[in-house]
Formats: C-alpha cells, sequence, structure tokens
C-alpha cells in the first residue's frame, strides 16, 4: 500500500467526518499499523500540498493538514460510490458521447471513473447520463455530440465490447479471496488497533475496485454476478469493524482536533 493513496482513504474514511483535518503527528500513527513508515508519509503529505490536495494547518498540537475543497469533493464522490453497494434500475436507454476528436489519457480515465465505457476511441456509451460529463469535456476543450439511444436488437454485444466484465468479475473474487482471512482474523479478542488495520486493508482494496467498475444495472449483468457476493461481504464487515477502528482513530485524535488556525 502506498503512502499517497493510504492518505487519500484515511481522509476519506475517517477524517472527512471529523472536520477533515489532523495533525502530521496522528496521520503517522494512524497509518504505522499498515507498515508505512513516517518519512514515507511526510513525503506523501507534501506531495499532496503541492497538488493542491492538502493544505497546511496550525493545530495546537502542531502542523497539520486539512482537505482543500477540491480533494473533499473528490473523496464524497468516491465514498458515494464505495457505500452504495445497491444497484438502481434502467430504463433501457444507452447515454452516447460521440468525441470530435480523441481525447487526452486525462479526460479518458474521467469518462471511465463516470461509468462510461468505450465503443471506439470517439464513441462511449453509459446505462446512465452522468452530470458531470458536459462539464468535463467542455474544460477540456474536448468537441463532442451527445445522444440519448435504445438499441433495439438487445445490450449484451454493447455490454460485452465497451466494459471487460470478466476482468471486472475476476476482481470481485479475488478480492473476497484475498480478504477474508485478513478480517476473520479479527475477533473480540483482538485490539482496537487490529480492527482499524484490517477495516483499512478492506476498505482500501474495495476502493480500488469499485471506483473501476461502471456500476452497471443488474439488467445488464451477467447472472450470478461475483460484485453482488463482494458487496455483502464488503458491507458485513465493515460495519462489522467500524466500532473498534472508530474508537482507534478517536484516540489517534484526541484532544488536537480544536484551537486551530491557518498557517
Amino acid at each position: 500500500m502506498q503512502a499517497r493513496s493510504a492518505l487519500f482513504d484515511l481522509y476519506g474514511d475517517y477524517l472527512r467526518a471529523r472536520g477533515s483535518r489532523a495533525p502530521v503527528s496522528a496521520l503517522v500513527r494512524l497509518l504505522t499499523p499498515l507498515d508505512i513508515a513516517a518519512p514515507a508519509v511526510r513525503t506523501a503529505v507534501s506531495r499532496m500540498v503541492r497538488q493542491g490536495w492538502l493544505h497546511p494547518l496550525r493545530l495546537a498540537s502542531g502542523p497539520g493538514y486539512v482537505l482543500t475543497p477540491k480533494a473533499a469533493r473528490r473523496l464524497d464522490e468516491a465514498a458515494a460510490r464505495v457505500y452504495r453497494t445497491g444497484r438502481g434500475g434502467w430504463d433501457g436507454r444507452f447515454d452516447m458521447i460521440l468525441l470530435g476528436e480523441s481525447a487526452s489519457r486525462r479526460e479518458v480515465t474521467r469518462l471511465t471513473y463516470l461509468g462510461y465505457g468505450s465503443l471506439s476511441e470517439q464513441v462511449w456509451v453509459a446505462p446512465r447520463a452522468s452530470e458531470e460529463v458536459e462539464t468535463l469535456l467542455r474544460s477540456a476543450g474536448v468537441g463532442f455530440e451527445r445522444f440519448s439511444a435504445t438499441h433495439t436488437a438487445g445490450s449484451d454485444s454493447i455490454t460485452g465490447r465497451a466494459w471487460d466484465l470478466g476482468r471486472i468479475g475476476r476482481s470481485y473474487e479475488e478480492f473476497v479471496a484475498s480478504l477474508q482471512p485478513v478480517v476473520k482474523a479479527v475477533t473480540p479478542r483482538s485490539t482496537d488497533e487490529e480492527a482499524y488495520a484490517a477495516r483499512f486493508r478492506l476498505v482500501h482494496a474495495w476502493r480500488s475496485i469499485v471506483l473501476d467498475d461502471p456500476q452497471l444495472p443488474a439488467a445488464l449483468l451477467p447472472s450470478g454476478w461475483p460484485g453482488v457476493k463482494a458487496a455483502s461481504f464488503f458491507d458485513k464487515h465493515a460495519t462489522r469493524l467500524r466500532p473498534a477502528a472508530d474508537r482507534h482513530v478517536e484516540r489517534a485524535l484526541r484532544g488536537v482536533r480544536v484551537g486551530f488556525s491557518e498557517s
């Protein structure tokens, strides 16, 4: 686990609800159970400040960092996908984006994040229209046309071309297989720190999968979709381990969330 991605997870899953700020000493303490050393934490924090994700603060207990508005928005978007494990219905229509020119790698990555799949370099589809896609493409200066379309001959060929469901399904199966021993090792006799570390690894692994999943409605998924079992597994253990994990975080932050001023 890289320090930078772990910091995003820490802020998104625990610190966002606690003022979005923490002293650097607490960041170090909270990443130590994940085998991330203090120098790596400080290096990652500095990088995130330069990239506009964190802003330095002077806390009562010493130097600290708060999420920038940009980071808070991005983490809220991710959290909505991480914890929205149910799949909604579908009206049978695809949102289709026809790019007038090849988009950059950044725009392609963002389209994928928004749930769009590629039929070609210029043609992208999604089962639900995103409110963000037009803003994204216009701000990038990418010309496009947009359509709402029904595939009258059936949708299997569309989903099979636009998304690699086989790869995503295998990722869900591997997630359950690899995380099951991690969470099952936490029993009522385990410490809060052990529960926190296990839950952190669970959420970290789950986040990497669901942010790569277009979250297709059930009507477009193959029968026996592995994501259903994986979502149930995640919900069960993320909920079970949360109280102990929260206690560990609160101890690390106790007495340091008041009396701050911007540096």
